[in-house]
């Protein structure tokens, strides 16, 4: 070779060059609330719920979940727009009372933690605790 640069050298460039930093967003999403409200199913979500009831009595030997929904996508699919307005219809009422639980869980957000809640641990660790003094008490007072 005259003075060029091996493959080797020109492949180990390149991919250095392409890498990208990991993203922040997957360390933010492992802190979620558990208090947060879930989000509400969509239309063929409340249609799935029904259609699986319906599918296992008609199929009671069948196991696989896969062969479930593929079934309830083409069963999904081939119903009318006037067929489909019951489950969006549900789908529409569940939306809106996600949207309320939402804005009073932002609403306690915003407030911020009470003041009364001094401690992590839980009622009834405090109340475990307090039997307990209760009896030490009650041993003092035999002698």
């Amino acid at each position: 070779m005259k003075g060029g640069k091996s493959k080797a050298d020109t492949k180990s460039s390149k991919l250095a060059v392409n890498k990208k930093p990991a993203k922040a967003s997957k360390a933010a999403a492992a802190a979620k609330d558990p208090n947060k409200p879930k989000r509400p199913a969509s239309a063929f979500f409340v249609f799935m719920e029904d259609f699986r009831q319906t599918y296992k009595k008609e199929h009671p030997n069948n196991k696989s979940v896969a062969a479930v929904g593929k079934a309830g996508g083409e069963k999904w699919k081939s119903l009318s727009d006037t067929e489909k307005a019951p489950y969006v219809a549900k789908a529409d009422k569940r939306k809106v009372e996600y949207e309320k639980t939402m804005k009073a869980y932002n609403k306690k957000l915003e407030e911020g933690p009470k003041e009364d809640d001094e401690s992590d641990k839980s009622v009834s660790e405090v109340n475990d605790e307090d039997d307990a003094d209760d009896a030490s008490d009650e041993e003092e007072d035999d002698d």
